[in-house]
């Protein structure tokens, strides 16, 4: 029982919960109960929130009192570490903000909250959120439940450990240039990060500069996501890209009335990528395609000549200076290698950052050009299957690349605010997840969660879960 409860998704519980075949206290304790026997070996979560188990009795007592229930009443959740979390710690993976306790609730935890959510527990993440490893100098680092030996990612990676290891159903993570589509494709789950401004960022350090900054809901079955999404879309009155109304939606719905017209690539600026993650991107073409959706094979020139991962570094590590400044200044002392690095390179000069802000226009473009032709673009997440910890280099067929190439596929959605979800399709040689990425247009996600969701029902590694 503990074993199916631990592993059924979100979805599932709450419908258990409400129809009386399990108490949300058996729920929660399953949950705390995985937490306490594996998260020694994955350092997945962090903080455990108090009072759990009391808010799920409540919880059991509205069913019995036939309290309408919300769409995730008595359902646990987890969140990354830099959402804040009233009454319990939000530490941002830093020294500098040990001890930490917000008085009130990120809009995003707040929601989940009122849809009947029960936070369990807080998440482990790199310092301040900006590495592609979730390791920092206070809460250590996260093992990737599949291998301790490799990574879980970053900066969700604490979130894509704990709910690929069944310690939580369904998880808040934030997403400045893979952090949650990364992470999931890592540890074999499903991560949306929705169109800039879809999910309100108030509450998730660091707020300043957003632009690129989305809050993604982590899972491990698609219509988690959709449900996480439905809970947690729209403006809050607080963030000023969060504007667009929750009931807005560009794309086809789940009952086109023309067949879904899918593209994909695996070498189209993206540099080089791993022969076994080309081959499931393929994979998941051709099984779509045995579906009666329209696939080919497209390439798009921009990311050729605009190197995204380039135009990120000069505009947005940039802009984040000043903030990282204010918060270190006094604590040098304190700081992890990725910051402090970050603050020693050289600054862009205004030439460049224009330049560089020009060719992010230049994407723009050339998605709203393809997405006239195409409903979604379907590519690799990462060019890689989960790689050790710390490594600054990866070589791959022949060619050695930094490990900033890790973002290389997912950052381009970042740059343009473009909708993009991460979910598993194959397996590596040695045992490993394998994810694919897909992408449709702005405030498009009807079309992007109906396609995942056709994807993972011919999905060849449903049900999978690592065994610890």
């Amino acid at each position: 029982m503990t074993t199916d409860l631990i592993y059924s998704d979100a979805s599932e519980l709450a419908e258990l919960i409400r129809n009386r075949e399990v108490s949300s206290v058996e729920v929660v304790q399953a949950h705390l109960d995985r937490i306490e026997a594996t998260n020694p070996k994955i350092n997945a979560v962090v903080t455990l929130a108090d009072g759990a188990l009391e808010s799920a009795k409540a919880a059991d007592a509205a069913v019995a009192a036939g309290v309408e229930a919300g769409p995730l009443h008595g359902v646990p959740f987890t969140a990354k570490d830099s959402f804040d979390t009233a009454g319990v710690l939000t530490q941002r993976g830093s020294p500098i903000f040990a001890g930490r306790v917000p008085d009130t609730d990120a809009t995003s935890v707040a929601r989940m909250k009122h849809a009947g959510g029960i936070l369990l527990a807080k998440t482990n993440l790199p310092e301040f959120s900006y590495s592609t490893e979730s390791d920092n100098l206070l809460t250590g680092r996260t093992n990737n439940p599949w291998n301790l030996n490799r990574t879980p990612g970053g900066s969700s990676g604490g979130e894509s450990a704990a709910i690929a290891a069944g310690m939580s159903p369904l998880g808040l993570g934030s997403d400045l240039a893979i952090s949650v589509r990364g992470p999931a494709a890592h540890t074999g789950i499903v991560a949306l990060k929705a169109t800039h401004g879809r999910i309100p960022m108030t509450g998730v350090w660091p707020r300043v500069p957003r632009r690129d900054w989305h809050v993604g809901p982590m899972a491990r079955t698609i219509r988690d996501l959709a449900l996480a999404y439905s809970v947690l879309s729209g403006p809050d009155g607080a963030d000023g890209f969060a504007t667009v109304p929750r009931a807005f939606d560009t794309g086809l719905g789940t009952s086109p009335d023309r067949p879904v017209r899918v593209g994909w690539l695996v070498d189209s600026g993206l540099g080089p990528i791993d022969p076994q993650v080309a081959a499931t991107v393929r994979s998941a073409a051709e099984a779509l395609k045995g579906t009666g959706v329209q696939v080919e094979e497209v390439s798009i020139p921009a990311l050729e000549r605009d190197n995204p991962l380039d135009l990120f570094n000069r505009q947005h590590v940039m802009e984040v200076k000043p903030a990282f400044r204010d918060v270190t200044v006094g604590h040098e002392d304190q700081m992890a290698k990725v910051s402090t690095s970050m603050l020693a390179g050289p600054d862009t000069s205004v030439e460049s950052y224009v330049l560089a802000e020009q060719g992010i226009e230049r994407l723009r473009d050339a998605f709203t050009e393809y997405f006239q032709r195409y409903d979604a673009l379907l590519l690799p997440v990462l060019p890689i299957p989960a790689h050790e910890h710390g490594l600054a280099q990866f070589t791959i067929n022949g060619q050695t690349v930094d490990a900033t190439h890790i973002q290389t596929a997912t950052i381009p959605f970042n740059l343009t605010g473009l909708p993009a979800l991460s979910m598993r399709f194959g397996t590596s040689s040695d045992g490993l997840p394998i994810g694919v990425q897909l992408a449709v247009n702005w405030h498009a996600e009807s079309t992007l969660l109906h396609i995942a969701s056709l994807l993972e029902s011919l999905s060849p590694v449903r049900d999978q879960h690592p065994t610890l």
